[in-house]
């Protein structure tokens, strides 16, 4: 990989960028505001590697600027935080890393092709087109990878950039000749006819083009303005270029006489299930639905036989079983068919979608997709049940998945759960039997009864939702909220299409935490807790309440402390325990809770000479862990800020001296601060501020105003007014007879999270039960700071005490093992094995409602995930339940498995049939149908 010359470095080694780091930050920030205000399709961005942007973030401050990490909109402003903390100007943009083995900067930019299955935040990250230019201003480099922002969906419009554009494969079959065209997903199909003509050289109206997908002829494409992704076609695939003059004659399609041979046909097949599953008329088309209900909709061109790349209804052959076909992954769409392999492996579903179903297609359902996403999941499935073991290209279906939910489209890892989740509502929507929803004004309970509440409340539910996905898959919870001030009780009854369980780890971690008093109270004291490995900051903040006895109107503030500065602040209550490692050092500032609302200031420690003759030659080093307090006045002033420090420092007095430390006092040398946080503004350069101090105050301590890299430095008088409300941050120098004063050792050498003994032992496998998973999930707990609850009785947002109980359960259960964790710094994957029943799952014991009713459940379909977060690989464990047999579905490979080998700690999403229960008549709405 050649990169560039950077070009800003002059020759006697001087850096002659144009702008400093902060300026370089603000004009960034501020252009990417703007694009953001400015979305519309076709937008430019570029791709920039993120461990190139990584380092020029941190040289320009953003890493450590909690502030505008949190107001950053997307993902991709706030990377991944290591443990290195590097200040140094990055050199030229080198995006060597992501782009694939071969591509050159000096290559043209459609040329350069991105590797595959890169990460937005981990591997790279978008810029805007401006943002870009500016960049390679500075630091010249590359290559330049623009990307087009395109709009997707239907109902819900989204704007993204296309990082990967569609691949397709040309094979010419004059000269059988293979070539790579590029184009977004987006563009027409008479740009794709172009854009062909013109690399092989040919009349557009001689040139005919094949879907080619498996190197087989499905549709015939024409020049329109149907986009590519409408047409099915997908990464990688081959399409075929045919000329139709005569002079040249292609044997592709042909078999070895020369015969051509059958091409599959372009009409709706004539077999005995329609589209909709049902019987046929005798034109050949099903009773109840037309095609053509809803402007634009492609149901009658989209959903042919032929998309899947075999005939769909070909009669299965003597002795191959049914329901063993795989689905073809179409580019990391393993997610995809892992969690429709449990679905369509779904016994009451599979005899839903095998009936005529055409009659319960709702066009008319705004919060639905006009029928199109259940007939498209109808059809699959019939193929999927009728194809033998001939594995199933699901082109229809992702077509229709990224048209009505443009999150799953593109080729990016997605998660299996995420899907089931929207494939569950969308079927219900698309199915709902009720076509005008009445309005219903709900009740509170009032102190009735518990079943004459919960009756209501389904009632009320089915009138306005009623399908096979209500009838099989939705259950019923009781959730309890009290009120901690007046003890309101507030009891409703919710459904519910699956349960999401956290995975409550037995294993514990210990974490040492350096706790500091914000007001001077008392020397800093190291704390060990135990807690849960896989817990978060609220539970060391928890334990650490408890072993320094925290009262009840103070406050602990978690940072980590890197190079005697404060790197971040752990503020996130759910930032998972695994972002802090063993060998980070990690503090807690004790704080007055009404003193948080006020100014923060932080004060930085730097180690200064003790001759004042060569005070601008004289090195200075940080040394030392900030500190941390608040101060208490609406407008705090210089002065206010020299008493805090006192108060401050006051606990590090050594016992011999008497003496005590003026700070600033009579400070004539200390002249205005910072710009942006002072009211005054007549501020001189800060070598003109110390060497005059120097020369003409004997100060026992030096305050300067910095910036929260102690990068920029500013003077500031006692009576300089401050913004109230902003974060201060404070240099001081100190000297030898400020170390004689104060013992700066308990500021320093803190201790690490966890020092790793010689003789450790290595961490055992943990293992947990599925009903420990449950009692975990129904566990009576406060509700989040961000999830108030407003209390009609107080007339305010309160945080409530949640308790959840289930009250009815469905005939299909599904369980969702949160094995993933969502932090600020860290997304985290839990690979803990979950011990979970195959026969005989017993839930009675968790029903409130005891209607005599048995819950047991037996387990047919398992969602798997293996490897690491936003990569890895999903596969899928069903059982034929005519055959009492598992099998393994991986992709296009089917395989048999024995039942002793399908539990394992890739167990992600869990299916359970409900067993000894006469079966359900589809449709019946009345509320004991559903606990039956």
């Amino acid at each position: 990989m050649t990169i560039q010359d950077s070009g800003f470095m002059m020759e006697d080694g001087v850096s002659c960028l144009p702008c400093t780091p902060e300026e370089q930050k603000k004009i960034v920030i501020d252009l990417r505001n703007e694009s953001e205000r400015n979305l519309k399709e076709g937008n430019l961005y570029f791709v920039i590697s993120s461990r190139w942007f990584r380092m020029w973030e941190r040289y320009v401050g953003i890493d450590a600027d909690a502030n505008l990490i949190g107001n950053q909109s997307s993902d991709s402003w706030h990377m991944n935080v290591t443990s290195s903390m590097v200040a140094e100007m990055p050199g030229a943009i080198d995006n060597s890393d992501i782009v694939q083995n071969g591509s050159d900067c000096n290559c043209k930019e459609n040329e350069i092709q991105l590797r595959r299955n890169l990460m937005e935040g981990q591997d790279y990250v978008l810029v805007p087109q401006r943002v870009w230019v500016k960049l390679h201003e500075w630091y010249k480099g590359g290559p330049a990878l623009p990307r087009k922002m395109i709009l997707q969906g239907v109902y819900h419009r989204t704007f993204d950039v296309e990082v990967y554009p569609l691949r397709l494969k040309l094979i010419d079959s004059r000269d059988e000749s293979q070539s790579v065209i590029w184009l977004s997903r987006k563009a027409s199909l008479s740009e794709l006819f172009q854009r062909v003509c013109a690399l092989r050289g040919i009349e557009q109206n001689k040139a005919r083009i094949w879907d080619y997908f498996n190197k087989r002829k499905h549709t015939q494409l024409s020049a329109s303005n149907r986009s590519l992704e409408e047409s099915n076609l997908q990464m990688d695939q081959d399409i075929l270029l045919e000329e139709v003059d005569g002079h040249h004659s292609s044997r592709f399609g042909m078999d070895s006489t020369g015969n051509e041979l059958a091409l599959v046909s372009m009409e709706p097949s004539r077999s005995s299930f329609t589209i909709a599953g049902g019987p046929t008329l005798s034109n050949g088309h099903s009773s109840g639905y037309k095609s053509n209900q809803y402007p634009g909709s492609s149901l009658s061109s989209g959903l042919k036989d032929t998309d899947d790349g075999f005939d769909a209804y070909n009669t299965v052959r003597k002795g191959e079983k049914r329901g063993l076909a795989g689905l073809q992954n179409l580019g990391n769409t393993c997610f995809m068919n892992s969690a429709l392999q449990c679905l369509v492996h779904t016994p009451p579903l599979v005899e839903y979608f095998l009936k005529d179903y055409s009659d319960e297609i709702n066009t008319e359902n705004p919060l639905g997709m006009h029928g199109e996403l259940a007939l498209a999941f109808g059809e699959l499935l019939r193929k999927l049940w009728s194809s033998g073991q001939t594995a199933v290209a699901p082109r229809v279906f992702k077509g229709k998945l990224a048209r009505f939910a443009p999150q799953f489209s593109g080729y990016n890892q997605h998660d299996s759960q995420e899907l089931l989740a929207f494939l569950l509502d969308g079927l219900h929507e698309d199915l709902n039997r009720v076509k005008k929803k009445p309005y219903i004004e709900l009740k509170d309970a009032d102190g009735r009864p518990d079943e004459e509440v919960a009756a209501e409340s389904w009632k009320n539910h089915k009138a306005r939702n009623d399908s096979v996905i209500v009838d099989v898959c939705q259950g019923q919870y009781k959730s309890t909220l009290v009120c901690p001030v007046c003890n309101k009780i507030s009891i409703t009854f919710d459904p519910f299409m699956y349960l999401s369980l956290p995975l409550p780890s037995t294993i514990t971690r210990t974490m040492t935490v350096t706790v500091f008093y914000g007001d001077g109270s008392g020397l800093p004291m190291p704390y060990t807790v135990s807690v849960l490995k896989n817990g978060f900051c609220k539970d060391l903040l928890l334990a650490l309440r408890t072993a320094c006895c925290l009262k009840t109107d103070e406050n602990l503030l978690l940072a980590e402390v890197y190079e005697n500065k404060i790197y971040r602040y752990l503020e996130m209550p759910l930032e998972p325990l695994a972002s802090i490692k063993d060998d980070e050092h990690i503090v807690a500032f004790q704080i007055q809770k009404k003193g948080m609302e006020k100014t923060k200031l932080v004060i930085f420690h730097r180690w200064q000479e003790k001759s004042t003759t060569d005070y601008l030659k004289s090195g200075k080093e940080l040394f030392g862990t900030p500190l941390i307090t608040y101060l208490g006045e609406d407008q705090p002033s210089g002065a206010d800020i020299e008493t805090a420090i006192s108060k401050v420092l006051s606990p590090f007095k050594r016992m011999h001296s008497s003496a005590k430390a003026h700070i600033g006092k009579g400070s004539d040398f200390l002249s205005d601060g910072l710009d942006e946080l002072c009211s005054s503004s007549d501020a001189q350069s800060i070598e003109n501020a110390e060497f005059e101090g120097a020369l003409s105050m004997d100060l026992s301590l030096r305050l300067l105003l910095t910036d929260d890299r102690v990068m920029n430095f500013k003077s500031f008088k006692k009576d300089t007014l401050f913004e109230p409300g902003k974060i201060l941050s404070v240099v001081m120098d100190w000297t030898d007879k400020e170390q004689g004063l104060y013992d700066a050792s308990y500021l320093k050498d803190i201790p690490e999270v966890h020092k790793a003994g010689f003789a450790a032992k290595k961490t055992r496998q943990e293992a947990i039960s599925l009903s420990s998973c449950l009692d975990a999930f129904l566990v009576e707990e406060p509700l989040g700071p961000d999830d108030m609850w407003y209390c009609p009785r107080c007339k305010e947002h309160r945080q409530a005490v949640k308790k959840l109980d289930l009250w009815m359960l469905p005939e299909i259960i599904v369980f969702h093992l949160k094995r993933f964790t969502y932090g600020r710094y860290l997304k985290n994957k839990i690979d803990t094995f979950v011990n979970f029943p195959i026969h005989n799952l017993d839930l009675s014991k968790y029903v409130k409602n005891k209607d005599g009713q048995s819950y047991v459940y037996e387990l047919y379909a398992i969602s798997n995930h293996y490897g690491g977060l936003g990569g890895g690989h999903y596969t899928a464990y069903a059982k034929l339940i005519d055959e009492n047999r598992w099998y393994h579905f991986d992709d296009s490979h089917v395989s048999p498995v024995n039942e002793s080998d399908i539990k394992t700690s890739a167990a992600y999403l869990l299916f359970y049939k409900r067993v000894n229960e006469s079966k359900m008549e589809i449709g019946e709405s009345s509320y004991s149908h559903s606990t039956s």
